[in-house]
């Protein structure tokens, strides 16, 4: 691996955008992902953006990353390339079995209609699972939103419990792109072949999700 082009790098950025830069990159090797509409990430996201995608690409392409850069909604993604980076994430066989249910809503929503924005409520979810995994049992409310909460940290959802505590199923889910794009499925063929090794008579191997340090 060459190493990382720091001199160049710096060279023609002015002093006060070189923290804020730091900054970028640190959130992209924490978490890979830099949400654009949200708190300091805006700043962050127009910065990239609009002045320095070049010289962030500069930096992460020696360590096998890629820089991915949506319009709608703002997301910047720092996405390891195959076969040259090995910063991938592990999921447990729940986490794996969610991230698989959203992969199939976001590509059935994207395929459906134009819309950017893929939203779904908890007790959609429910029932998509469902459809997905016959033969295996949702998590109960509890354990769902403590898995969203995992992925939310991951930034691959926006989740917002329901105001009611009494209906949880009411809570809303919006899927990201940084999901769909995490996740090595080429085609709903190769979904379902992956699906298919989580029905209980088998076993498998947890998700490995190509994507962001964790």
């Amino acid at each position: 691996m060459s190493s990382l082009p720091w001199p160049s790098f710096w060279a023609d950025v002015p002093d006060r955008d070189r923290s804020p830069i730091r900054d970028v990159l640190a959130d992209l090797l924490r978490h890979g992902v830099i949400l654009g509409d949200e708190g300091s990430g805006r700043d962050s996201y127009l910065l990239v953006r609009d002045q320095y995608p070049d010289h962030i690409r500069d930096y992460l392409s020696p360590l096998g990353l890629e820089l991915i850069i949506d319009h709608e909604p703002p997301i910047i993604q720092a996405r390891p390339v195959p076969e040259e980076c090995q910063i991938l994430a592990t999921f447990t066989k729940d986490e794996t079995l969610l991230v698989l249910a959203l992969w199939r809503i976001y590509d059935e929503s994207r395929s459906e209609q134009a819309a950017e924005t893929v939203i779904l409520s908890a007790n959609d979810l429910w029932v998509k699972w469902r459809v997905f995994f016959e033969h295996i049992e949702p998590p109960g409310i509890t354990a769902l939103e403590e898995l969203l909460a995992r992925l939310r940290r991951k930034r691959f959802i926006r989740f917002q419990r329901s105001e009611d505590s009494t209906r949880p199923g009411e809570a809303m889910i919006e899927v990201l792109p940084s999901l769909a794009r995490s996740i090595p499925f080429d085609s709903i063929e190769a979904w379902l072949e992956r699906a298919k090794l989580y029905e209980p008579e088998q076993a498998a191997a947890p998700l490995t999700l190509e994507e962001q340090p964790v």
